[in-house]
């Protein structure tokens, strides 16, 4: 058995140093990293559930409640939580995961924090490939947190079959600025902090601005307190709903694998591409008086 199928071999028992090692593979662009991908075949039906939202919402807190209802049903689970880049060595800024600290010795869960790396889209720039190793591992279930950057976040919708947008009750007449980006995405809504002020009618008048991006399917608004794990009977149920929806709807699945298709082949187009090599080029070409910017591109 050659190295790269002892590797996936390792990945489908589930072994967590593998999984690790994997990763980092993916993540670096390391020697092998594009045979062991090439090698993957055994994807399980993990739901892939993505949580976004503003900063503050409490995505991080609304993961650990989730984690610890899905260890009473004894599911495996596996956490990616993306997280700024350090403005030094890109590695991911928030990396202790202190929320999560009671799950690292957990045999059922697996959490890994990743670097966003100036990414736009609120994830990682390799999360695709990511993704595709850990749905090779025996897990139920995939969380996906995202940095919280604002509207770009829309990315995550072509990754998770099902996304959930997290706000809280103080956002207010923002959720009519919202709603023509973050807010369009959604799956399921979470009003998290549901112990505050005004949270009711936050909730009612989310539920007016919900729309179904399908006839058939109906977004609901879950009012949670995560620290109080209050709500999450209900939020996992409706989760476990749209999964169920989703199976039976190959829209969405074959929405999904396009847009991985499509990030793909843009990257690998673009893996060639060196941003220092572009602006030193830029520079030649503008001692050149008739230096036309897209001119200089169509014969880049």
């Amino acid at each position: 058995m050659s190295d790269i199928q002892n590797l996936v071999h390792l990945l489908q028992q589930g072994d967590f140093r593998t999984i690790a090692k994997c990763i980092t593979m993916v993540e670096n662009d390391l020697p092998d990293a594009n045979e062991l991908l090439l090698s993957l075949s055994n994807y399980n039906n993990a739901q892939v559930i993505g949580i976004t939202g503003p900063p503050g919402a409490g995505k991080s807190t609304l993961v650990n409640a989730l984690l610890k209802s899905y260890m009473d049903e004894d599911k495996k689970v596996a956490v990616l939580s993306v997280d700024p880049s350090s403005p030094f060595n890109y590695g991911a800024l928030l990396g202790d995961r202190i929320r999560m600290s009671e799950f690292y010795l957990n045999p059922n869960v697996y959490i890994r924090s990743l670097a966003s790396r100036g990414s736009l889209g609120g994830l990682s720039t390799k999360i695709i490939e990511i993704l595709d190793v850990l749905k090779s591992c025996p897990f139920n279930l995939i969380l996906i947190e995202t940095v919280g950057v604002g509207q770009s976040e829309v990315e995550i919708s072509g990754l998770a079959d099902t996304t959930i947008v997290v706000t809280v009750p103080e956002a207010g007449d923002e959720v009519q600025t919202m709603k023509a980006g973050v807010m369009e995405i959604a799956d399921i809504f979470v009003v998290n902090k549901g112990d505050r002020e005004n949270a009711d009618s936050f909730v009612k008048n989310l539920k007016l601005l919900a729309h179904s991006k399908l006839n058939d399917w109906e977004i609901p608004v879950v009012k949670c307190i995560a620290t109080a794990n209050y709500g999450f009977e209900e939020l996992v149920e409706k989760i476990e709903k749209h999964a169920h929806y989703i199976a039976h709807s190959p829209i969405k699945k074959f929405h999904l694998l396009t847009e991985k298709a499509y990030q793909l082949i843009q990257h690998k187009r673009m893996k060639d591409i060196s941003k220092p090599e572009l602006e030193q080029k830029i520079q030649e070409g503008l001692k050149n008086e008739d230096f036309n910017l897209y001119r200089f591109v169509s014969e880049f």
